[in-house]
């Protein structure tokens, strides 16, 4: 098969996937956005995504990002990118212009810096604050006991445009009360949305309120490895 093809038939089935996990947790299914995780992969494999019918992509690097897409949303238009990386704050000013969604603001000096290149630039990506539910000290996310305290700033000292939150669950734990965890604290807060889920585990999340679901393996495959600095866009060599 080619790439289009195989990349095709993989949405067809995570489509279906999400779709029946909706039923099951009596949800419409229009009310799970698909974020497809192109990270480490190149432009022929997101543009097979795009060709069927894919819009919301996702990325980790800023670097990475600015190879790939700009050439790609000036073609499509529609196409929504997700921050779902930890952001440096030098890289701010380059995320706010680029991405149309961050989802790892966890930490006030980001915050700070963030509201600074909103005002500065005009432009305002949707934003979730990333909470690390498991308190894993590898792992980027505002500690669970600071969560309130800091959505609370986002929303009130910076008048951040915050849409809801993100979290990824411990590899080695049952998800489900990871998913639970920031459903309840997204009501807390009146925020709407909730990213949570990828390719092991989205079908749980989905049946605890996920209203948007980052899978990139089960779209695109395993992920080719790179080399250190490289970007794989032959485009833009």
């Amino acid at each position: 098969m080619s790439e289009r093809s195989t990349v095709a038939a993989a949405l067809a089935s995570v489509r279906s996937r999400i779709a029946l996990a909706c039923t099951r947790a009596g949800r419409d299914p229009s009310s799970v956005t698909l974020v497809a995780v192109s990270k480490t992969h190149g432009v022929p494999a997101v543009e097979a995504a795009i060709a069927a019918g894919q819009r919301h992509f996702g990325e980790n690097r800023v670097q990475e990002a600015q190879a790939k897409y700009p050439a790609l949303k000036a073609a499509h238009r529609g196409l929504r990118l997700h921050l779902i990386g930890p952001l440096q704050t030098n890289k701010a000013a380059a995320a706010v212009a680029l991405f149309d969604v961050i989802e790892t603001l966890d930490r006030p000096r980001l915050a700070e810096v963030i509201a600074r290149e909103i005002a500065r630039q005009k432009r305002a990506p949707d934003l979730f604050v990333q909470v690390n539910t498991g308190d894993e000290p590898q792992k980027a996310g505002i500690p669970r006991e600071e969560a309130d305290a800091f959505i609370h700033q986002c929303l009130d000292m910076w008048d951040l445009p915050v849409r809801g939150l993100m979290c990824i669950p411990p590899v080695d734990e049952d998800p489900a009360p990871h998913f639970a965890w920031l459903a309840a604290c997204a009501h807390r807060h009146g925020l709407g949305l909730l990213s949570m889920g990828m390719s092991a585990d989205f079908e749980t999340a989905i049946a605890h309120g996920a209203t948007h679901v980052r899978l990139g393996t089960a779209i695109f495959g395993a992920r080719p490895p790179v080399e250190a600095g490289q970007i794989r866009n032959p485009a833009a060599r």
